[in-house]
């Protein structure tokens, strides 16, 4: 291989490591969709559709900052239905209670769940898999209970503007709090503790010999993830009222849209922003095929097929190939 190959290759190789696969997916999942509806642009069309995107986009932010550092959140799912019940239940009790205050409690008690789990996983040194897994049976065997199965009360406007209110009178709040959200998590990323979390999910021993306090950047993790998921729950809520399933299946999704955008399973290699296009992708594809009259019950095997051809690629021995890239023409194998 030439020397002017090389360099191409090594770009090539890069881009396929760094999510643009993803961005590409997305864009044309969106020419898609334009094909398909022709009036699938037009404003409040395309703003709802970010809505319904929010609550995902939110999750895999909060899923990518536990995945990049080496670990698992399978309670997501569990955190954005025990938020929905809770809030319901506590506008039962106290009907007046303020929409901020409510949404407050949420947001701490999904950093508490955080919380409780990172710190089982990092001190306790049980997988991060099967401690988000217990915690998930936990949250949804306490709502079971809780519930009956039948959620009682009702959200009120004020608290359910968030989901499907708009600000300025066209712009959906949903909307407004998936941006922040996004930015606040780039701006995270590109920050000292960011680098840290990537160092850790790369080397656990080479970050904590440079002195990187490993068991407090995870457990951090896992706070702002059980944050994120309990912010989704206020625009699930929002969006689609009070149900005991209102969360069921978001942390495979969070996940599958994580592994999509490019994010390593194991850590050290990902972008936040990729992540979250990734949610975008998913969201794009499942309504392209509503669209297209593909049953809603294929979403699982969708879903399933992306998680492995996503895992199969990052899996691939790329520093081979760079290597061999990089080979000056003629040179054996050793």
């Amino acid at each position: 291989m030439t020397s002017a190959q090389a360099p191409a290759g090594r770009r090539v190789l890069s881009a396929l490591t760094t999510g643009t696969p993803v961005y590409i997916l997305l864009a044309g999942l969106l020419a898609a969709l334009a094909l398909t509806d022709p009036g699938f642009y037009e404003p409040d069309r395309f703003l709802s559709f970010i809505k319904r995107a929010a609550p995902l986009v939110i999750l895999a932010a909060g899923q990518y900052l536990v995945i990049v550092c080496g670990e698992f959140d399978l309670s997501v799912g569990a955190i954005v239905t025990a938020g929905v019940v809770v809030a319901a239940e506590l506008y039962g009790s106290f009907p007046g209670a303020p929409w901020l205050l409510v949404t407050v409690i949420l947001l701490l008690a999904g950093a508490l769940a955080g919380l409780v789990s990172g710190l089982i996983t990092t001190l306790l040194r049980v997988p991060s898999f099967i401690t988000t897994l217990g915690m998930m049976l936990i949250l949804e065997g306490a709502v079971f209970f809780w519930t009956g199965g039948s959620p009682h009360g009702a959200l009120p406007a004020a608290f359910r503007r968030l989901g499907r209110g708009t600000a300025f009178g066209w712009l959906p709040w949903a909307v407004l709090v998936c941006v922040i959200a996004g930015l606040l998590a780039v701006r995270l990323m590109r920050s000292d503790f960011g680098r840290t979390l990537l160092a850790t999910g790369d080397s656990e021993r080479a970050a904590s010999l440079a002195g990187v306090r490993v068991a407090r950047a995870r457990t951090i993790a896992f706070i702002l993830s059980g944050t994120a998921a309990a912010l989704a729950a206020v625009l699930v809520g929002g969006f689609s009222g009070v149900s005991a399933q209102a969360g069921r299946g978001y942390e495979f999704e969070a996940i599958t849209a994580v592994v999509l955008g490019g994010v390593m399973l194991g850590g050290g290699r990902g972008s936040v922003v990729a992540a979250m296009a990734g949610a975008f992708s998913l969201q794009a594809l499942f309504t392209l095929l509503n669209l297209q009259g593909v049953s809603g019950a294929l979403e699982s095997t969708v879903q399933g097929v992306i998680v492995i051809a996503a895992v199969a690629i990052g899996a691939a021995d790329w520093s081979r190939l760079r290597r061999r890239g990089t080979e000056p023409s003629g040179a054996k194998p050793s």
